[in-house]
This record gives structure tokens, C-alpha cells and sequence, in this order.
């Protein structure tokens, strides 16, 4: 086994982050690796923010005006300081282009695949990425803040930034639970290794 597969396989979300976020050759060199991602016909549709320091206070008052009106004060401040569970946070933006062969799908899966390829690369770096979504990366108060264009979406906050502590593992499910073979229309067979 390959030191890139034994890699992938022991990957896992990391909760707990603290000080320091990596510094910025390593998150230019992960971009450069996002940037790898499958992208059919060359269209780079995708675009990234990095918050950091005062930023990150300032996404969470964006978190905040997410809440609705008759939210409790509890709420509103745990939207207040999510972005501060980490001292990074890169917002993963998919900036698709219209092209005649390249479906706007295939643009916002090629965006996820580069934050995919994003969070490996920090964590192949030594840091801890929790690559997080929910109700604010959807909002148009959020989307508006961080200056989204139209057509554009939010792919993810990829919290970022040193092991806090180590958790279990995470268990793995068997492939056979989500893969069968495919033999003909409305014949599948069990997934044997």
C-alpha cells in the first residue's frame, strides 16, 4: 500500500483546533494542490477566502445576522463565535462559468473536489481540518458579506489549524455496505473482494 492511500485511509475531521494555523507558504502550497482538482475544460471554477485574526470575528457577526429575529441571545452567540473554533478558517467559493460542454454540476463538484484536495494537503502539512456547512453557508446575508457574485456558492469553511488533541478513531464502513457490481439494467450483484 502506498503512502498516499495509507494517507487518505487514516484521514479523519478534526474538532478541536487551536493556535497556530499554518503558516502561508504551507496554505499556498495546499492551494496549489486544490487547484489540481478535476476540472474539465480548464475553467478553475472556483475561488477561496482565507479568514484569519480579526476576520474571523467579523465572519462571526455575519454567522450572527444569519439567526432569526426571535432567536435567543444563547444562539445568536454560539453563531457569534463558531468561526473562532480554529484560527483558520478557507471558504471554499464555486465560481462556475458558462460553458457549452461543462454543466454547472460538474463546476461545483470540481470546487468540492479542491477542497477535498485543500484538506488533505494541510493535514499531509500536520494540521487538523474540519470541513464545515450548515444553514450559514447558504444564507444571502453571508453570501453578501463575503461578496459572492451571482451564481456563485459557498462549498464549504474548511476550519483549519493545529491538533488540539487526539480523538478514536473513526470506524470505517465495509465497501460491501455501498457498493454492488453492476451488470445490466436492473442487475446488480453483491460487492465481493
Amino acid at each position: 500500500m502506498s503512502s498516499i492511500t495509507r494517507f487518505i485511509l487514516d484521514r479523519a475531521s478534526e474538532p478541536r483546533l487551536q493556535e497556530p494555523a499554518p503558516p502561508m507558504s504551507v496554505v499556498d502550497q495546499a492551494l496549489r494542490c486544490a487547484a489540481r482538482a478535476p476540472d474539465h475544460a480548464l475553467l478553475r471554477p472556483w475561488r477561496y477566502l482565507v479568514v484569519e485574526g480579526s476576520g474571523l470575528a467579523a465572519l462571526g457577526e455575519l454567522f450572527a445576522a444569519c439567526c432569526p429575529p426571535e432567536a435567543a441571545d444563547k444562539e445568536r452567540d454560539k453563531a457569534r463565535r463558531a468561526p473562532e473554533r480554529a484560527p483558520m478558517v478557507i471558504i471554499g467559493i464555486a465560481s462556475p462559468n458558462h460553458h457549452p460542454k461543462v454543466p454547472e454540476a460538474e463546476q461545483v463538484m470540481s470546487a468540492a473536489a479542491g477542497m477535498s484536495f485543500l484538506s488533505l494537503a494541510l493535514s499531509d502539512a500536520g494540521y487538523g481540518t474540519m470541513w464545515r456547512t450548515g444553514p450559514v453557508a447558504y444564507h444571502p446575508a453571508v453570501h453578501e458579506g463575503l461578496g459572492l457574485q451571482p451564481g456563485e456558492s459557498i462549498i464549504g469553511f474548511l476550519y483549519t489549524g493545529t491538533i488540539a488533541s487526539e480523538k478514536p478513531p473513526v470506524p470505517r464502513p465495509d465497501t460491501g455496505s455501498y457498493v454492488a457490481r453492476w451488470e445490466a439494467p436492473g442487475q446488480l450483484s453483491t460487492w465481493e473482494t
